[in-house]
C-alpha cells in the first residue's frame, strides 16, 4: 500500500509540474488584459497576426516572413499584370470586328478582356475568326474601307503590301546587324587586346559620342544622306549600320577583357597575324557576347520607326513595317482591327527571339563586367 501511495503522489506531482506553465501563461494573459485596455489588447493581437510584435503580444518570426512574402508577391503580381495586360489587350483587339463604321473605335474603347463584337460573333457571313489578319495579309496596307463601304486606295504604292513591308524589315534588320556586329567586334578586339598609342583616348572619345542625343543630329544626318542620294531608298536604312555601333563595341570590349591574352601571344608565336587571330580565335570564343549584342541590335533595327519616318517618304515602297503600320492607321479610320493585327505580327517575332535567347542575352551582359 505504501508503494501505491508513493506512486500516486509522484503522478500528482508530475501533473502539477506540467500544468504550471499553462496556468502561468493563463495568469500572464489575465494580467495583460487587466493592465491594458481591451482596444489596445485587440490592436496588439491584430499586429501580431501580421508578424509585428507589440507590448501585449509577441509575433512569430515565421509569420512575419510569411506576411512579407505575401506582400512581395502581391506587388510583383500587380507589376506583372501591368506589363502583360497591354499585350493581351492587343491580341484580343486583333480579333475585334471594327469594319462597321457605326461602331468603329467604340468596340475597342469598351474592350476589357475580349471585344464585345469580335470576328467570331460579328454576325456577318463574310467575316471569319481571322478576318483582320486576312485583310492585313491580302490588301490591308494598300486599301481601306471608305464611307460607301468600298475599299479605297491609300498613298501606298499599288505594289506595296504587308509582305513587302515585312521583307523590308527583315532586310533592314539582318544585313546591318550581321555586318555591323562583326565590325563592332573587330573594333572591340582592337581596343581590348591590341596595344597602340592613344588607344584609350580614342575609345573615350567614342564613348563621349554616346552622350549626344540621337534626335539632335537627325537633321544633319538627313542633309548628309540627302546629298549622297540615300533618302527614300533602302540605302539609308542599311549602309550606316554596316559600320557598327559604339555601344555594341563597348559591351564586346568588356567581354574580351575577361579572355586571357596568352591565347593571342601563343598565336603570335606561331606566326598568326591579327586578322587570323580575330577570325579563328576571338570570334569563336566571343560568340556568346556577339550573338547577344546581335539580338539586341536586331530588336532595335526591327522597331526603328523614327529612321524610316524621317528618311523615307510615306509613298515609297521602301518604308519598313512600323512606318507602314503608322500610315495604315491614318488611312483605316475607325477600322482599327487590321492595324492591331499588324501590331501583333510586328511584336511577335521579337518576343519569340527574346524568349528563346533570354538566357544568352542576360548571361552575356553579366560577363561584360569581368576582367582578366
Amino acid at each position: 500500500m505504501d508503494n501505491n501511495e508513493n506512486m500516486d503522489n509522484m503522478e500528482n506531482t508530475e501533473n502539477n509540474e506540467t500544468m504550471q506553465p499553462a496556468e502561468a501563461q493563463a495568469v500572464a494573459k489575465e494580467e495583460e488584459k487587466k493592465e491594458y485596455s481591451s482596444l489596445r489588447y485587440a490592436w496588439g493581437a491584430f499586429l501580431a497576426f501580421f508578424g509585428i510584435s507589440s507590448k501585449t503580444h509577441r509575433a512569430s518570426k515565421k509569420r512575419a516572413k510569411l506576411v512579407a512574402d505575401i506582400a512581395t508577391y502581391v506587388v510583383l503580381i500587380f507589376g506583372a499584370f501591368l506589363m502583360v495586360y497591354p499585350f493581351w489587350w492587343m491580341l484580343a483587339g486583333s480579333f475585334a470586328y471594327t469594319g462597321d463604321t457605326t461602331e468603329g473605335l467604340n468596340i475597342l474603347n469598351k474592350l476589357t478582356w475580349w471585344p464585345s463584337v469580335s470576328t467570331l460573333n460579328s454576325g456577318e457571313d463574310f467575316v471569319g475568326f481571322f478576318y483582320n489578319y486576312k485583310i492585313l495579309f491580302t490588301s490591308g496596307m494598300v486599301n481601306k474601307i471608305g464611307d460607301d463601304g468600298l475599299r479605297e486606295t491609300t498613298p501606298f504604292n499599288v505594289n506595296f503590301n504587308y509582305w513587302v513591308a515585312l521583307g523590308n524589315n527583315l532586310f533592314y534588320s539582318i544585313v546591318p546587324v550581321v555586318v555591323g556586329v562583326i565590325t563592332s567586334a573587330s573594333a572591340a578586339f582592337a581596343f581590348s587586346k591590341i596595344q597602340w598609342i592613344g588607344r584609350n583616348k580614342v575609345f573615350f572619345f567614342l564613348l563621349a559620342a554616346i552622350m549626344v542625343p540621337g534626335p539632335s543630329i537627325m537633321m544633319a544626318q538627313y542633309a548628309l544622306y540627302y546629298s549622297m542620294g540615300f533618302t527614300s531608298n533602302w540605302a539609308v536604312m542599311v549602309v550606316p549600320g554596316l559600320f557598327g555601333s559604339i555601344m555594341t563595341a563597348f559591351f564586346i570590349r568588356q567581354f574580351l577583357f575577361g579572355m586571357p591574352t596568352s591565347i593571342i601571344e601563343a598565336a603570335k608565336i606561331d606566326g598568326a597575324g591579327y586578322f587570323r587571330i580575330f577570325t579563328q580565335f576571338i570570334l569563336p570564343l566571343a560568340m556568346p557576347a556577339i550573338m547577344a549584342q546581335g539580338l539586341l541590335s536586331f530588336m532595335g533595327c526591327w522597331n526603328n520607326y523614327v529612321g524610316s519616318f524621317i528618311f523615307i517618304n510615306e509613298d515609297s515602297i521602301w518604308v519598313n513595317l512600323p512606318h507602314a503600320m503608322a500610315i495604315m492607321e491614318e488611312q483605316q479610320g475607325d477600322d482599327m482591327g487590321p492595324v492591331i493585327a499588324a501590331s501583333v505580327m510586328c511584336v511577335l517575332p521579337v518576343l519569340i527571339l527574346f524568349g528563346c535567347f533570354q538566357r544568352l542575352i542576360i548571361g552575356s551582359l553579366m560577363l561584360t563586367g569581368s576582367k582578366e
